[in-house]
């Protein structure tokens, strides 16, 4: 439930440290922000703004606050498959999802396809990109990347087969991502502006500036939906490949690093969303956990006091140098008994070890006034990146 901790700051964190309070406080105090900021369960400290915050700004945007994975999301997909339909070989589920979907840091296709061609063709940033970049942008279209980013296979409570993806705009979106906050920085350095965290500079509204960015933004949201659909398409198809029959039943796609226009009590303000998801009446979602735990699938209550929104994950408790402090790969190990997975790179995945993240029945807990549960989803293909 809410909490006014402040006449311009309201959580649903039971879980809050100190840092991250003052940064969220911080971006509270910015000038552009309409109203109060809204603190999601799985608050943490993220650049410039708050990781699970939701800032409202009128006449401005904060290229910082909406963070450099432009669209970063979630899809999943049910099929009209259960535990019984599933062969005992699930490693070698594993190997083809593997192979049709590339992960890990620098992670593409050595072959894009036609489709990853298609949609470039269709869809120009307004920045123009150079060679390398429209090259990497080709052979990353379909890919996974590395950090929290995963392709999992689960099973509901009814035991119903499910794909569930983390992902979004890859190096592209980075890239324009950075180029604009750099920009942003300087502008506000260059016209005297005091601010209390330069990385809270924004582009005004009906400025060059702004409309680039804006333009830049919404084509990097929209390579982040097409590059989830794309791979989750590539999961589906070896996974009714592998087990020999199955289809589709649903499918929810969410961002959960954003900005949208949208109305609020009659106002027309830029809602940024850097780890939350927009959950409106009746708008679905995917709340993630973290490996081997659950994640779930929910429908919006539309709390206005959210600005229509939810947490998008567990949100971590300890930043990944500490996590590797804390804990080693037989930990990691113990975690993931009973799941298919990578165990060859336990030491490297071992800063995503589910202690590293807060636990996701409070998150969930915490914000029953912004979602109910349509579904819990348990992993036993967990395929990661590094």
């Amino acid at each position: 439930m809410a909490r006014q901790l402040d006449d311009r700051l309201v959580s649903w964190a039971s879980d809050l440290d100190d840092e991250t309070l003052a940064q969220a406080l911080r971006t509270a105090r910015s000038p552009h922000v309409a109203g109060h900021v809204a603190l999601m369960p799985d608050a943490h400290l993220g650049l410039g703004a708050t990781i699970g915050s939701v800032i409202p700004t009128e006449g401005a945007v904060i290229p910082a606050a909406v963070g450099v994975d432009i669209g970063c999301g979630m899809i999943a997909a049910e099929l009209d498959l259960t535990a019984d339909d599933l062969p005992d070989d699930l490693q070698g589920l594993y190997d083809r999802i593997e192979r049709a979907v590339p992960a890990g840091v620098g992670g593409r296709h050595r072959r894009p396809d036609d489709r990853a061609r298609r949609w470039l063709a269709r869809h120009r940033p307004a920045t123009e990109l150079s060679e390398d970049q429209a090259r990497r942008a080709l052979e990353q279209f379909g890919t996974l990347g590395a950090g929290n980013h995963f392709l999992e296979v689960c099973l509901d409570e009814r035991n119903r087969v499910w794909v569930v993806l983390h992902s979004g705009s890859r190096g592209i979106g980075n890239q324009l991502a950075q180029m604009h906050i750099d920009r942003a920085r300087r502008l506000a350095r260059d016209l005297g502006e005091r601010l209390e965290d330069p990385n809270l500079a924004a582009f005004v509204e009906g400025t060059p500036d702004f409309e680039r960015y804006i333009a830049d933004m919404r084509w990097a949201q929209d390579y982040a939906r097409a590059n989830r659909e794309a791979m989750m398409d590539a999961a589906l198809g070896e996974l009714v490949a592998h087990v020999g029959h199955g289809r589709e039943t649903d499918r929810v796609d969410c961002h959960h690093n954003f900005c949208a226009r949208e109305v609020h009590d009659g106002r027309e303000l830029w809602i940024t969303r850097k780890g939350a998801i927009r959950a409106d009446v009746g708008d679905r979602g995917v709340v993630p956990g973290s490996m081997g735990t659950s994640s779930y699938i929910v429908r919006g209550r539309g709390n206005p006091a959210s600005w229509r929104s939810c947490a998008h994950g567990a949100g971590r408790r300890h930043s990944r140098r500490r996590a590797r402090r804390l804990y080693g790969p037989e930990d990691l190990e113990r975690a993931m008994a009973g799941r298919v997975w990578r165990r060859r790179d336990a030491a490297r995945l071992v800063d995503e070890i589910p202690a590293a993240y807060k636990d996701i029945d409070r998150v969930m807990a915490d914000q029953a006034d912004l979602v109910e549960v349509e579904h819990t989803l348990n992993q036993i293909v967990n395929y990661k990146g590094t």
